[in-house]
């Protein structure tokens, strides 16, 4: 992965951890960092999955990749709210 490909994995992490963060209901009890590294994990998780998948390379917007993306960042949300929320 090249710089630019770095940058772009946090750009689009930092939109991907929001959205996640939108997904889940209710108020999470984790901070805007984290909800930023969830992100970024979960943006480079689920475009490795969509490239698995053979949806990662479309023409136009690869909806499916953002909703893989997605996806995980509110799993990832929720799961580290949930752990935050045990203590």
């Amino acid at each position: 992965m090249e710089i630019d490909g770095i940058i772009s994995a946090i750009v689009i992490g930092i939109v991907i951890g929001v959205l996640g963060r939108l997904v889940v209901p209710g108020r999470q009890r984790i901070g805007v960092l984290w909800t930023i590294l969830v992100g970024i994990v979960a943006a480079l998780i689920g475009s490795a999955i969509a490239a698995a998948l053979g949806v990662a390379d479309t023409k136009g917007v690869d909806w499916v990749e953002w909703l893989i993306q997605i996806g995980l960042a509110a799993l990832g949300v929720a799961a580290l709210d949930r752990a935050r929320a045990r203590r």
